[in-house]
């Protein structure tokens, strides 16, 4: 009987390095195929990540090749009905390792149920992430609902794990191929030339991820629970697209963390942690990915004002640091974390636009978006979610542009137009009025809303619900 084929199906796990799934593959296999499964449909809204996964497949299938393993990359049009066809083929095995969303989790019950029906073996494992979310609950059983409490719990549960020694991919006999009509990566691509901008700023792969995690820990780790909140600065670990793509499994970089023995290290775990959270979340109350996680939000009294709206994406509300952030955000595919906050925090309590406009464009323009971490990061922001901020908690722009920014030198290097303006008016250029240095209403916007009147009037809307 002739070997039969192990497949390995890659999803957010571009990497060799703790592939759980693909390294049992090649341990069970002579001949290994690894495919990846476009679905135009999924990525409409996701327009960004077209271009990170593209790049990211041509580098994967080039290192799996000295592996002698095919990546092999299909356009579908659902998940069901390619796996259904694949079904009626049952010489092969096949792997794969879990993605934490809850579509995909219940793809995978749908998965197995019919491999087991078919008789066809499989094997999944544990996804890039610390622990299962349902292995972190509180003593009687129920999820955390508060990040303190939550992280304590799993950052001790992880300790305790015994550690599992790595192993490592094995090569196999010869390149095969499985499948018909697969496609080139460069199909993938957007067809609008907006990626030009990542090209000059980013470089995907699991190769360059473990670089960035490096030089982080040797450079930046030690100050990060200050210096992260400069968004002038370098001064985050900027690892966000490689850790949403798998090219960098979070437990290489919480090894990397501990071996380092650094005074910042206890505050970037932190920030795994909530990743780990926001994907407990989202499991454990899966009606938030489209609503509020606060039912009591269902009734909050939200504008629809286009204008506005349209202000916000392309920077030009007249608030120079909320400006820098979203023009930031379309040229470079990422936005300082600090910044994400102020944005979100101005859409939806200056202008009280629904969080799920903002939640919307962010999903389309960021390459490392994550349904839990987007989701998670605008309902806290909105005061909607789970350990949410309060919602009287909102963000001054001006002030948080002279905390965060003093000189204006984030601000002056993506708003061009008040390279000019004096630092003491750099963050209220209507303050100005020097026409020589800015014409106000023509060089740059009057501020759209007056950051007093806007407060009081989300406090008085939140007062209805």
């Amino acid at each position: 009987m002739p070997d039969k084929i192990g497949l390995f199906w890659l999803k957010d796990d571009f990497r060799v390095k703790k592939n759980l799934a693909l390294i049992e593959a090649s341990k069970n296999h002579k001949h290994v195929v690894a495919f990846y499964l476009f679905k135009k449909s999924k990525y409409d809204d996701q327009q960004a990540q077209k271009w990170w996964i593209s790049k990211s497949l041509e580098e994967f299938k080039r290192k799996l090749n000295k592996f002698n393993i095919n990546l092999q990359i299909l356009l579908v049009e659902n998940y069901k009905s390619f796996f259904e066809k694949l079904f009626s083929n049952k010489n092969f095995s096949i792997y794969w390792n879990k993605t934490y969303e809850p579509d995909y989790l219940k793809f995978d019950k749908f998965l197995i149920e019919n491999l087991n029906k078919k008789q066809i073996k499989f094997k999944i494992f544990k996804g890039n992430i610390l622990n299962e979310y349902n292995q972190i609950h509180k003593s009687d059983g129920t999820p955390f609902k508060v990040f303190t409490p939550f992280w304590k719990s799993a950052e001790k549960f992880h300790l305790e794990k015994i550690p599992v020694k790595d192993k490592n991919l094995n090569k196999c006999k010869k390149i095969v191929s499985f499948f018909k009509n697969s496609i080139s990566e460069r199909e993938i691509l957007p067809k609008k030339k907006w990626f030009d901008k990542f090209e000059k700023h980013w470089l995907p792969g699991e190769d360059n991820a473990l670089k960035e995690l490096r030089n982080f820990i040797g450079n930046r780790i030690e100050n990060y629970s200050e210096a992260r909140n400069f968004p002038y600065i370098l001064g985050t670990s900027k690892l966000s697209p490689f850790i949403k793509h798998g090219q960098i499994h979070v437990e290489t970089i919480w090894e990397e963390c501990i071996k380092a023995k650094n005074k910042g290290v206890s505050k970037y775990l932190a920030e795994i942690g909530w990743r780990e959270f926001n994907h407990s979340l989202i499991n454990n109350f899966p009606y938030m990915t489209k609503n509020n996680y606060s039912k009591k939000f269902d009734n909050f009294p939200w504008e629809k004002n286009y204008k506005f709206l349209s202000a916000w994406k392309k920077g030009l509300t007249g608030y120079p640091i909320v400006d820098a952030g979203m023009r930031e955000l379309y040229s470079l595919g990422w936005i300082h974390n600090r910044v994400r906050m102020i944005v979100g925090s101005f859409l939806v309590k200056h202008l009280l636009i629904n969080w799920k406009e903002g939640e919307k464009y962010f999903k389309n323009c960021l390459l490392d978006y994550c349904e839990a971490n987007n989701v998670s990061g605008w309902q806290w922001v909105a005061g909607s979610g789970a350990d949410a901020a309060p919602y009287f908690r909102i963000f001054n722009p001006i002030l948080q542009g002279e905390k965060f920014d003093k000189e204006g030198d984030y601000v002056k290097r993506w708003v061009p137009e008040l390279k000019k303006v004096p630092k003491k008016f750099i963050h209220k250029p209507w303050e100005l009025q020097d026409d020589k240095i800015l014409r106000l209403g023509k060089d740059y916007p009057f501020p759209i809303v007056i950051h007093e009147k806007a407060r009081q009037k989300a406090l008085n809307a939140f007062k209805k619900i």
